[in-house]
């Protein structure tokens, strides 16, 4: 039987240090372990990209595009820089089915060249775009637009990926087909990810922030709440790893209210991430309630459970509920006086070793619900039967 030829058209790919990355990697390694001939359009890696081997068995096209100041492929204009290129590509390689993710932008590139050259392609969704351009302030037209092309790409999908049940609600209330929409999850490297990592700078006190640094995690808040009780504790910092657009905000306000104390050591590839994680009091995730990102569960959370090491957990409710209901930390309002008590609750649970008691717990129920190569598995096995109309079609070997 022949290999059938997938291909993966997305903006962000490994090396990139991003959620998006890592989950298609996750899913181009087991369409590999599966049997496909896999094939990643992609672009050029940033410079500050971690020097780290493509996933075996995959044959990757990278192509340059424009990226804003930060390294980041995030604005019209860079999606437009990736997406125009991204026609001819697709239109010069074989394949019998393409999987593309966010923007909206495109995956309409992807099925209209698929359309015409009568190939499926499936949708990998891992949020709702829109939501993100309203958290934004986007004018209403702008958000009108990205809506009916965000609906457009969902209904061209023969089928969608969605990483939640709460993801999938929100899809299908802007349009989606609910029969196409297959729940795959999310989750985490938890061979990178892991207790058994050493730990850096013994001795040394730290909550720690990783990842992307945006207007719908608003990280500001821990800095507030750490300005409250840094007097107290003289042996604790605050490290953040990462970028984002608001991370120059983020910089100026940490050298106002407690300079000296709080650390942006910019992005890390994944297993020094691991390193401060597995080292740090606490990993601080926020979600700002309220702009249009409630549904959220983000992989920060997931990566510090891995790790064994408690979250403290700041704002929209589904993010917390996930901590609490797995017993992974500590919750919180997003206020600075519930941060800060959070905070102070797990400098205790540090000093008395409440959190290293629990630490196996937290790591075991990462590696059990929250395994980044079953979401993968999972995932490749859907995109794998997206030849057949009725979605019944090859099956993995």
């Amino acid at each position: 039987m022949t290999s059938p030829r997938i291909l993966i058209a997305s903006r962000l790919f490994v090396p990139e240090v991003s959620a998006g990355a890592f989950r298609l990697g996750a899913l181009a390694r087991g369409l590999a372990r599966a049997g496909a001939d896999v094939t990643v359009v992609t672009t050029t890696p940033p410079s500050h990209a971690p020097d780290v081997a493509d996933p075996p068995a995959v044959r990757i096209s990278r192509w340059p595009v424009l990226r804003d100041r930060g390294g980041n492929v995030r604005g019209y204009l860079q999606y437009a820089s990736f997406d125009a290129p991204l026609a001819v590509r697709l239109l010069t390689r074989g394949y019998d089915v393409a999987v593309a993710e966010s923007p909206p932008t495109t995956a309409l590139v992807v099925a209209a060249i698929s359309a015409l050259r009568r190939r499926p392609y499936v949708y990998y969704a891992a949020d709702v775009w829109t939501d993100g351009v309203i958290s934004m302030g986007a004018h209403r037209v702008v958000v009108g637009l990205m809506r009916a092309m965000e609906r457009r790409a969902l209904r061209s999908a023969r089928l969608i990926l969605s990483v939640s049940d709460e993801v999938t609600e929100r899809l299908v209330a802007i349009g989606a087909d609910r029969r196409r929409i297959h729940v795959v999850g999310n989750g985490i490297d938890t061979d990178v990810f892991t207790p058994e990592v050493a730990a850096p700078t013994p001795g040394e006190r730290y909550f720690v922030y990783t990842g992307t640094m945006s207007e719908w995690q608003r990280p500001e808040v821990f800095i507030r709440a750490f300005e409250t009780l840094a007097a107290d504790h003289p042996d604790v910092r605050v490290r953040f790893f990462g970028q984002g657009v608001i991370e120059p905000e983020l910089q100026r306000l940490a050298q106002q209210l407690v300079p000296g104390r709080i650390d942006f050591g910019g992005v890390v590839e994944p297993a020094t991430a691991a390193r401060w994680i597995r080292g740090a009091i606490a990993a601080l995730v926020s979600i700002a309630p309220g702009i249009g990102y409630d549904f959220a569960r983000p992989t920060k959370t997931y990566a510090a459970a891995a790790c064994g090491t408690p979250v403290l957990f700041a704002g929209a409710e589904t993010g917390g509920a996930l901590v609490r209901d797995a017993g992974l930390g500590v919750t919180a309002g997003f206020t600075v006086e519930e941060v800060a008590a959070a905070m102070r609750q797990l400098l205790a649970e540090d000093d008395d070793g409440t959190s290293d008691r629990r630490r196996p717990e937290r790591a075991n129920w990462a590696r059990r619900y929250v395994s980044l190569a079953a979401v993968g598995d999972r995932a490749a096995e859907i995109v794998f039967t997206a030849r057949s109309a009725d979605g019944a079609g090859i099956a993995p070997r």
